[in-house]
């Protein structure tokens, strides 16, 4: 008797987006910002897991479920005036809400496309980093920074990757990637397998909001292994561009070996319109080496002489968690401002479940 009854499905909330004037319908096992990027809107977001609040907005109807507490990043003024965070928020079957998105002036725009992929390279950077090449079948355009999700037709989950070369105007059609192994992940593990050269994929892009902003302070980045990509993006994108702001970029490695693209580094220090230093940092490298170069963690050298007026700086940052939290204390140490860090959190299969 009991096997005749169906349990209906939950009926999905709407969750009405302005000022870009658009309803989103959201399963209950999705967030606002989940939903809302599998329905093609630009949301402003980077990290998804509620820590770097771009995704937050204002709430101006309705209820939303907390994830995880909102309190932990926002502030009780920002509470009190009906901010969220979009990826940390769901709705109960049925409801609908109508959400503010702060959309930043100054933020590029692209349309979000899906679509075919075919490896065309796939080369070694290091011993668990390569350099992905896809071509596809439509021009894609992005911004400097951002990334695309890439999907092989057996993985149900996509990944998401960034850009790691300037954007050609118009959009490109072989997009590059560095791409590190992750124990335990599904994509890399088939990636790494073996040569995947000729093999499609799904792509969808572009996505995130890590991108160079306009101003005349100076500059900090600090990557962490595939956290280059990125930033070598942004860096010669505002080279090309002859962006005129000093720069201190900060590479962190683990030893000699996992240094890499330190020529194209080079390269683009070369050609900057103002000063700009290069300083990678080591933190397994051997003490009997030949290294001459920097030790220890990356973040320990956040400080001067190396970065010399940090509180005066606007901060880009790309790579572990551990990475971006240390440099965010440091940051907020030194008393840059929260509207001048921006950074992306590389997660992995160790991070997000699934």
């Amino acid at each position: 008797m009991f096997g005749l009854f169906k349990r209906r499905p939950k009926t999905p909330g709407v969750a009405r987006l302005e000022p870009l004037g658009v309803d989103v319908t959201v399963p209950v096992n999705q967030s606002v910002l989940q939903a809302a990027l599998e329905a093609g809107v630009d949301f402003p977001h980077s990290c998804k897991v509620g820590t770097c609040m771009a995704c937050r907005s204002r709430l101006v109807e309705g209820k939303v479920k907390a994830i995880r507490d909102f309190s932990y990043v926002l502030s009780a003024e920002e509470l009190k005036a009906g901010y969220i965070l979009a990826c940390q928020a769901k709705l109960a079957p049925g409801d609908r809400i109508v959400l503010e998105v702060d959309i930043d002036s100054q933020r590029p725009h692209f349309p979000q496309l899906t679509c075919d992929g075919r490896i065309t390279a796939q080369t070694a950077l290091t011993h668990d980093i390569v350099e992905l090449r896809v071509a596809v079948d439509q021009p894609l355009q992005y911004a400097a920074g951002q990334y695309a999700t890439l999907r092989p037709a057996h993985i149900e989950r996509a990944r998401e990757y960034s850009f790691a070369a300037a954007p050609t105007p118009g959009g490109d059609n072989e997009l590059r990637f560095f791409i590190r192994k992750t124990p335990g992940g599904q994509f890399t593990g088939w990636l790494f397998e073996q040569s995947r050269v000729g093999e499609t994929l799904e792509l969808t892009g572009p996505g995130g909001d890590f991108w160079l902003r306009a101003a005349e302070a100076p500059l900090v980045f600090v990557a962490g292994g595939s956290g280059l990509a990125p930033v070598l993006s942004v860096l010669e994108d505002a080279a090309r561009a002859g962006v005129a702001r000093d720069a201190v970029f900060l590479f962190g490695a683990r030893t000699q070996q996992d240094l890499y693209q330190v020529d194209a580094i080079e390269a683009i220090a070369g050609r900057w319109a103002a000063q700009f230093r290069f300083v990678p940092v080591l933190s397994h490298e051997p003490a009997d080496s030949d290294w001459t170069g920097a030790r220890g963690l990356v973040t320990d050298y956040l400080a001067a002489p190396h970065v010399p007026d940090l509180a005066a700086s606007h901060a880009y940052l790309c790579g572990p968690p551990p990475m971006i939290d240390a440099a965010l204390a440091v940051l907020a140490a030194a008393g840059v401002a929260d509207g001048h860090v921006h950074y992306d959190k590389f997660l992995d299969a160790s991070n997000l479940a699934g």
